[in-house]
Parts: structure tokens; sequence; C-alpha cells
């Protein structure tokens, strides 16, 4: 079969669509935020083949295996085997690095097992997640936790009024009394008035007790010691309240042993070309691959190539600034999309069915072009390759364009235009409109009310960096990806108070949607409880409304041991959640259950009660208008739960405040673009300095002043080139960019 055949795609808002895509093709999926292209690609095409898949599988095996939900439709056929490369980052294993994510790392280990010297072993000796090879302080994790001993005390308050800031020490606490009842310390006296042998005696015991007038009991534990035994030398799951304490009253250091290196002396000590693998490991990736054209030997040689084969990748894929010793933990999405791209590279298998998840997020312009090459390389391998974009340049290079919509939410859903770039252009949907609309250069910047100064940052690559930020106007951040912008946003965010807007998720419950986000489900209980004359708890899923066979969750779970556990609508309520006694009660045509399957704008308009529209009203304004109310904030991508983050900013903010944002149009379409500038308008013109970290050129050309850093990634990058008026950028990677546009 010749193409992948759907027919009847009701999956979320697709309206019964039917479709055919070409296999062995590039095809681009375009269309409004929220239109239905995630529903049609990940939610039917990748869930189907997922699912198709791991039915192949013995039942233990699909057990561990990631569950697919299967898509709604009548009919789905042509698929091959589903690889899904996203933006999610890559987790919080402290152990993951970007040489263990890519297998690099095994083979560096391999290299110093053969030819290391002095002979240390196998190549397990050489890993940080072996005993064999971990340093014995830090167990291969390169730093400790320590306590923030500076954090523990408030010294203008005295014991009695709460001093010791520690959970549990504080007057009232179960520890207090071993503290304030001795007899050695004066309950009632400022800390700041005792003398520091007192204080050290409190925080330490030991000899410093034993030098107090009044000796504390033989058994007297210093604050210090008890809270590291109760916190750090304990191995029991944490519950919410020690994590939150630990977090507060901890901080991580650098192992004094292996200095971060995370290895043991042994294999800290062995050679390779007058290296350490430790000092390889800090290498940019770009300098790594050089190095290692002069490792000769033909017992060494399938290693070296291998290992140099992957480097390449990374470079290729515009990733050679980094180095593999880096944790996965501070990857941005973008990053981690193309380090998963880095692992099917050198795949042997073809006729795959690769999914994108806009892998230009995060890209500058200039790199684009490297991952528009990736994409058709796993093309003309013959594969199937689908992307999820909204890049001009990734559309350019499809062999077809498929567009849903014709709007987003409730208003989309439907293919209104399939075939070439060049057709594209010649139409008239959204997208095509768009693509013919830029933003205009900014001639008439505004007047800065000030400045805010960063001076000798050296973060990361930054080359003790020293910038102004004028306050009151819209900067961006520009640059090719890793020149230090997100390093300078970070110092800029440490050094003065800022309100962080970022893509990480808004909540890891599901039970939040925007119905309790906003706070509007006491308001919307209310109204149907003024419009029934019923009690408002009825109208909440989590009381006497509540089906009593599902316990409002509107489905039941089933654990079958070693089969896939199976979840079922509820028969009862048929997924509704509540009683029909609940159910039978309607405000403007709609029940209680109704709610959650209004969209954000339908709602605005249905909703009689004030305060259900105005909490509503600022995620609709930053394109958010499309979201089910019932929606889980789990299911948001980052550029969603970015401006769920801003809509709760453009609610509460009051005092003028310096915003710092993380690619924002991430997610975006070209033509929800000029509300998102609306919006940074907005908290300007409120007297807010909006600082943006962004590639996006018509971001760029909107700003009032630029600050462009380069020249390159990595050691390469961390200085300034440009600051100043977007009109007068020129003679760097930006520039080109900008003035091309």
């Amino acid at each position: 079969m010749h193409t992948i055949r759907i027919r009847g795609a009701r999956t979320n808002n697709l309206k019964a669509l039917d479709v055919d895509i070409p296999r062995g093709r590039l095809v681009v999926f375009v269309g409004m935020s929220g239109s239905g292209k995630s529903s049609l690609v990940f939610d039917t095409i990748a869930a189907e083949a997922g699912h198709q898949l791991n039915e192949t599988f013995p039942p233990f095996t699909r057990n561990r295996l990631p569950k697919w939900t299967r898509p709604e439709t009548e009919k789905i056929e042509g698929l091959s085997p589903v690889v899904v490369i996203d933006q999610r980052r890559l987790g919080g294993n402290a152990r993951s690095t970007v040489g263990t994510i890519t297998d690099a790392w095994t083979y560096l280990r391999l290299l110093f097992s053969r030819i290391g010297t002095p002979y240390v072993g196998e190549s397990n000796r050489f890993s940080f997640n072996d005993p064999a090879g971990m340093c014995p302080a830090c167990s291969g994790l390169g730093e400790i936790v320590v306590s923030a001993v500076d954090r523990f005390l408030d010294l203008d308050k005295s014991l009695a009024g709460g001093a010791i800031l520690l959970p549990g020490f504080g007057n009232g606490g179960y520890w207090y009394s071993q503290y304030a009842d001795i007899g050695s310390f004066a309950v009632d006296t400022p800390l700041r008035d005792w003398t520091e042998r007192e204080r050290q005696a409190l925080l330490y015991g030991g000899e410093h007790a034993a030098l107090l007038g009044t000796r504390p009991p033989k058994d007297y534990e210093g604050v210090v010691n008890r809270f590291e035994r109760i916190y750090l030398h304990t191995s029991d799951d944490l519950s919410d309240r020690k994590r939150e304490a630990l977090a507060r009253f901890t901080r991580s250091q650098t192992c004094p042993e292996c200095h971060g290196e995370r290895l043991n002396e042994a294999a800290r000590t062995a050679t390779v070309l007058g290296r350490t693998i430790g000092e390889l490991a800090r290498m940019e990736i770009t300098e790594l691959a050089g190095l290692l054209e002069e490792v000769r030997g033909p017992a060494v040689a399938p290693v070296v190539s291998a290992l140099g084969e992957r480097l390449r990748a990374m470079i290729t894929i515009g990733l050679g600034y980094l180095h593999l010793g880096r944790a996965t933990t501070s990857l941005s999405g973008g990053e981690s999309q193309r380090i998963k791209t880095v692992k099917h590279l050198g795949s042997s298998l073809v006729e795959m069915l690769y999914v994108f998840d806009e892998p230009t997020a995060g890209l500058h312009p200039h790199d684009i072009a490297a991952m528009t090459t990736l994409l058709r390389d796993l093309r003309d391998k013959g594969n199937t390759v689908l992307v999820v974009e909204h890049d001009p340049a990734v559309m350019a290079i499809a062999d077809q364009v498929v567009e849903i919509g014709p709007g987003a939410g409730t208003a989309g859903g439907e293919l209104v235009f399939q075939g070439t770039p060049e057709e594209l252009r010649a139409s008239g949907t959204a997208t095509a409109t768009a693509l013919r609309e830029r933003t205009p250069l900014n001639a008439s910047p505004r007047t800065p009310t000030g400045a805010i100064k960063v001076d000798g940052a050296v973060r990361n690559n930054l080359k003790d960096l020293t910038v102004e930020i004028p306050t009151g106007v819209l900067t961006v951040l520009t640059g090719v990806a890793g020149s230090g912008k997100s390093s300078l946003a970070a110092e800029l965010v440490d050094r003065h108070d800022a309100v962080v807007i970022d893509q990480r998720p808004v909540s890891t419950n599901r039970r939040s949607t925007p119905i309790t986000y906003t706070g509007i489900a006491p308001a919307v209980r209310r109204l149907f409880a003024e419009r029934s004359g019923m009690p408002a708890g009825l109208f909440s899923a989590n009381s006497a409304g509540a089906c009593p066979d599902c316990k409002g969750l509107g489905v039941i779970y089933t654990d079958l041991a070693f089969m896939d556990g199976h979840e079922t609508v509820c028969e009862t309520c048929h997924g509704r959640r509540f009683t029909e006694e609940v159910l039978r009660h309607r405000v403007d045509g709609l029940s209680i259950a109704d709610i959650d399957d209004l969209t954000i704008s339908d709602a605005i308009g249905r909703l009689p009660a004030r305060r259900v529209r105005e909490a509503l009203r600022h995620l609709d304004e930053v394109g958010l208008g499309y979201l089910r109310l019932g929606q889980p904030l789990t299911t948001l991508s980052g550029g969603e739960c970015q401006r769920v983050k801003i809509a709760r900013e453009l609610r509460e903010t009051t005092e003028p405040a310096l915003y710092v944002l993380d690619e924002p149009t991430t997610g975006l379409h070209l033509r929800d673009l000029a509300a998102l500038l609306g919006i940074l308008d907005r908290l300007v013109a409120q007297g807010h300095t909006a600082v943006v970290i962004e590639h996006n050129v018509d971001v760029i050309r909107h700003a009032d002043w630029i600050i462009d850093l380069g020249p390159g990634p990595g050691r390469h990058g961390g200085r300034v080139l440009y600051e100043g008026p977007v009109a007068g950028l020129r003679g760097t990677r930006t520039a080109a960019a900008v003035h091309e546009a």
C-alpha cells in the first residue's frame, strides 16, 4: 500500500475526517494552534500504529511498554511501526547525561578500557552508574547534598519567637523542647544578641556545647546534626513535606572527592592521548570529534569509528556545542528533541513511520537547514516522515503539506488543504495568508524608563559579559542555539527580581483543568445552584452529586495483574461523572457535565456569570480559547503551558515588574503571532519590562531593543555582538535572518 488511509477520524475535535497520506514522503501538517493537527498525527496515526505494534508482544512485555489510547476512527490502513520524536524534556534522572543518552559514553568507556594508561580494567570500570567505577563519596552523581545552614536561623528572632526556621523545630514543634527547655539557651533573647559560641552550640553541639555555662544533656544533638539525620541520612520514601524542606534548606555542591567527574580515583587517572575520560567529557563535542581522529590502532578502530559517527551526527544536527558530561535535565525541549533524533540516525530500519513535533523549536533560522537536511535524509532512507510544524522553512521542503482547520477547537478538525508547498501559498487558507504577511521592522522603538545592569557574567560560556537591559520596553535576546542567551537570562533572573514565564508544566495533577486553575468552579456551581434551587455542593464531582460507581472520575480502572491495566468508561454515568438527578438541571441548555466540553471561547459567550467570563478572558486573549474547560492541564504542550502562565500574569499583575519569557512562540501558528505581540505590548504599556529569548523573526523585528549573542555556540559564543534598536542590527547571523524576512 502506497498511502496511509484514514476514514472517519473523530479524535478530540476531528470531524469524521478522511485523508490519504502518501507513504515514503515528507509530509508537513499545518494549521492554527488547536486546529487538530496533533489530534490527527499523534493521537490518531501514531496512537494506532503504536497500539497495533504493542499488540504483537506477549502480555508481560506489553505491560512494560508505553500505553497508547486507541483513536476513534472508522478505519486506518497502511501503517508502519512508529517512532515519535517529541519535545518532552529528557527527564529528571540525575545520572543521565548527553553521553549516556546517545550511547557515546559507552564507546568512550570501551576506548579507555582498551588503550587507557595505566590499565584499569573492563569498560564498567569507567561507568559512574556501576559500583565498579563510581565515586564512592557521591555514588557517581558528581554532587553531594549539604545543609544550607545559612538558611536555618532568623537571627532577629528568639527561640520562643521562631528563630529556628526548620519544620518541626519552631515554638510548638516536635523538637522545640530539645533546645528551649534544657536551660542552656536564653529562650526570649534574639539570636543576634547571643555570643558566637552559643549560636555554634545551637547548630552543631559537640565541643561548642561543652563550653557553654550550662552544659546541655549528654544526648544533646545540634540543629544541623538532627536535621541531617532526619532528612539526609534516611532511605525511606520522602513525603512531600520532606521534599519541600530539602528544597528549601539544602543545596547541591560539587563532590569534593571526584570534583564532579563522578568516577573513582582509578578511572579518573587513566588517560588516552594524555587526557582523562573526565577531560574528554568536558570538551565540546566538535572539539572531541576532531581529537579522536588522532587515535590509531586496529584494536580500537571499530570503537573510534562508531563513536566518531555518533559525535558527527550531533554536530550535524546543531548540538556540537554540548559536551558528553552535560546533564540531560539541563537541556531545553528543542535540544532534547534533537538528542532523541540522533539515536535514530544510524538505524538500519527502513519503511518506518517517523513523527516529529515542531523539530525547529529552539533553533535559530541559521540552524534550520541542518534539521531540514536530517528530515530529508530520513525520508530518503525509505521512511515516511510526518512533521507537525509552523516554520515556513520546513513547509518549503515538504513533499506535501496538509492543513487542518479552518480555525481552532470546535472551529477546526477539517481537512482544508492538501498539496505541494507552492499550491499552499496560492491557496486562501489561514496558513497561506500568514505566509504572505510578515511583521514590519520596528522603526520607532519605545523610549526606555531606565536600565538594569548585568556585569561580569561568566555563567557557562559567557565571556565576562556586561550588558544594560532597558526597562519599560520589549528586549529580545537573540543568537544561534548555544550562544549564551539562556545563560544571560538566568544571570538576569538571579541578580534581579523577575517573573519567569517558561514552558514547564503548569500542573502534575490530572484533576487540574482550566476550571480549577482559574478558580471558576465555585462560580459555576453557584450558577447551577441558583437556577435549580439545589445545594451548590451537589454540582461537584468530588461530593454528593458524583456518580457512586466511578466516584466522579467518569472511568473505571481494572488492574489485570500481568495483563494491561484496563480503563473503561463508567457504564453507570457513561463518562458524565454525575448522577442522573444532577444532570437534569441545566443552565442555557447545558448540564454541569456539558460545561467540561465547552471551549474557553464558547464558555465566555454562553455562561452568564461575570466572574466566569472575567476569569477566562485572559486565557482567550493569549490564544487558548480552543481549550476545553475540562481538559487536564497535564495534556498541554510546553508552549500552551507558557501561555497559561502569561494569562495568569495578565490577571494578577499590579506593580511594574521584570518579565523573562523563554521562546513564547513555541507551538504558535503564524497567524497567532499578532495576538502574542499584542500581549507583550500590553505588558510594556502597563509599565512592565519584558525580556524575551526568541528565534522567531517576527518577534525580533517587533522588538524595541536587541541583544545579539554569538558569534557561534558554546565556547565560540558568549559575547555581545550587538546592542541597540532592531533597525540597526547588521553583520550577524541574526541580522541576515531579520533582513531577509
